[in-house]
């Protein structure tokens, strides 16, 4: 049975081979520790899965809570996909963040048709500027 929990109080090392087992390490800088230590710490809004002992899955966003929460990531490991738990962790993100605030994502190319499948509507008017960018 998977346990849901609220709170960034995650062991690093554990989210980190969470990001790894589940693909998401490959858009994420796992390798430099203290750089995901202050993601995991100035996040908001996090919502944790649970099998045991075991970290599954975990979505970190960042919200207002009363006008917009952006989901920055989503991660179930690869073991126990298919089984809802994204759903879940979005389902309790949206909850959690006000029940007037819209939730916002980039999706990563490989999950771009998961999305509208679970609901959110394709946007075209988001920009992005990049760390190496500067407003000219």
């Amino acid at each position: 049975m998977i346990r849901y929990k609220t709170g960034n109080d995650v062991n690093l090392d554990a989210l980190i081979e969470l990001y790894h087992a589940s693909t998401l390490g490959e858009r994420r800088p796992i390798e430099d520790k203290e750089r995901m230590a202050s993601m995991l710490r100035h996040a908001n809004l996090v919502v944790t899965a649970w099998d045991d002992a075991l970290l599954v899955g975990i979505s970190r966003a960042l919200s207002d809570f009363s006008f917009v929460t952006y989901l920055s990531d989503l991660a179930v490991r690869r073991t126990h996909q298919r089984q809802g738990i994204g759903k879940e962790l979005i389902r309790r993100t949206q909850t959690l963040g006000g029940r007037h605030a819209k939730l916002l994502l980039l999706a990563a190319p490989a999950a771009e048709q998961y999305y509208p499948h679970v609901g959110f509507t394709r946007h075209p008017q988001a920009w992005m500027l990049g760390p190496d960018e500067r407003v000219r």
